[in-house]
């Protein structure tokens, strides 16, 4: 059943799979098409799939439901106005329109290696965030990708000469497309602690309850709501785990956000409260009347 809270959605989750993987996404589907194509080679395959759309336009939410009328993965589609950046606000939707015990988060730029949701459910712990990278894509492979190279395992069969492409790109992040098996290997890249950036991270899904989910509160792109949800599960016992090499993902070149110089000040009075619970999250969008928000019901 349709959430009534939701302003549009698409194919509830009818089954709910032991695991939910949460897309935030806008308007840009050829990098969705490339996404949704990486989904088809996961060698786990017991997830479900959330798209969390940030306001794209009638045309291209029509486009998105194409896209998912040809995906076998079970999915959903959760749509809200389009009034600014509200990637948190829209992500807590997403939250709430699953039941699944385990949830992994990625953004619609992001390709997934072939093991990386098998990595995310068979690493998770109790009261902890698997905290993956990325790789970044040149403009030039970015470009030469389609979901029927993306099927066929383009990426990986041709990673070596799309690393040294990359190779001079700031914060590349290279060697992090690299996938381990060894364990020695894992160990090794894994020795330096790391923080949860918002494209590529999984928990419980009660850990974020715990927190009342994303503080709605972060209204501006590139700075701030990773580090907002990383502190607070932090404040509540939650433990950061590094996932690099295992959790492998390449990201789809493309122009960077502005950053929002607002969320700055905004988390530096996250950390001066000191608490863990925000009182601005997923329970406050729940309680709000049809008539109040914008987030109401066509």
């Amino acid at each position: 059943m349709v959430k009534k809270y939701a302003n549009h959605a698409y194919k509830s989750l009818t089954t709910q799979p032991p695991v939910t993987l949460i897309i935030s996404f806008y308007k840009n589907t050829r990098m969705l098409d490339l996404v949704l194509a990486s989904l088809i080679n996961q060698t786990y395959k017991n997830f479900g799939v959330i798209i969390c759309d940030d306001g794209s336009p009638a045309e291209i939410v029509a486009l998105v439901h194409n896209q998912l009328e040809n995906l076998s993965i079970p999915c959903q589609h959760l749509w809200h106005e389009d009034i600014g950046f509200r990637k948190n606000r829209i992500l807590n939707w997403g939250i709430q329109n699953t039941t699944s015990d385990y949830l992994v988060f990625i953004d619609q730029d992001c390709i997934l290696h072939p093991e990386f949701m098998r990595e995310h459910v068979e690493g998770k712990k109790e009261n902890g965030v698997l905290c993956g990278r990325r790789i970044n894509l040149t403009h030039t492979v970015s470009k030469l990708l389609s979901p029927k190279r993306v099927v066929s395992g383009f990426i990986e069969k041709n990673i070596w000469w799309i690393l040294l492409a990359g190779l001079f790109m700031k914060d590349n992040n290279g060697i992090k497309g690299i996938y381990y098996r060894n364990p020695f290997l894992r160990m090794w890249a894994n020795q330096k602690p790391r923080g949860i950036v918002g494209c590529n991270f999984s928990l419980h899904r009660k850990n974020l309850l715990d927190i009342n989910g994303f503080d709605t509160r972060y209204e501006g792109a590139g700075f701030g709501e990773d580090s907002d949800i990383e502190y607070r599960l932090t404040l509540n016992g939650v433990r950061m785990i590094p996932a690099c090499n295992t959790t492998v993902q390449y990201h789809i070149y493309h122009r960077l956000l502005t950053r929002a110089s607002q969320n700055e000040a905004l988390f530096d009075s996250v950390i001066h409260e000191k608490r863990a619970r925000t009182n601005t999250g997923l329970s406050e969008q729940l309680n709000l009347s049809p008539e109040s928000d914008s987030d109401r019901c066509h």
